[in-house]
């Protein structure tokens, strides 16, 4: 019997991760009650057991609070809309400054 506590501590660790600590003592007592009523024992059927009860222990937070504005990357931005800033590169107008050395 203790080599299947010993099997199942991890999945309710693994399971009530996402519990407050006060949801996750509950889930934890409620847990251990359902591993000692299991008639097979095995982590599959432990894991199966215990994803049901976690979902009963936890309370999703709401969106209420957040905005969700979308993408970032389409809004109209200063930088984008002002001339760039410093010397023009080289590579640039190359096809300019070469036009008339093909012509010649």
């Amino acid at each position: 019997m203790s080599s299947t506590i010993d099997d199942t501590d991890p999945l309710i660790a693994e399971l009530g991760a996402s519990l407050t600590p006060s949801q996750y003592a509950a889930f934890e007592a409620a847990a251990r009650d359902v591993l000692a009523s299991l008639v097979c024992s095995g982590p599959g059927s432990a894991y199966r057991a215990l994803r049901d009860l976690q979902r009963h222990h936890f309370d999703p937070p709401t969106d209420m609070g957040t905005a969700h504005e979308g993408a970032r990357h389409y809004r109209p931005s200063k930088l984008a809309s002002l001339p760039p800033i410093g010397r023009p590169d080289r590579a640039e107008d190359g096809v300019l400054r070469n036009r008339f050395r093909r012509a010649g």
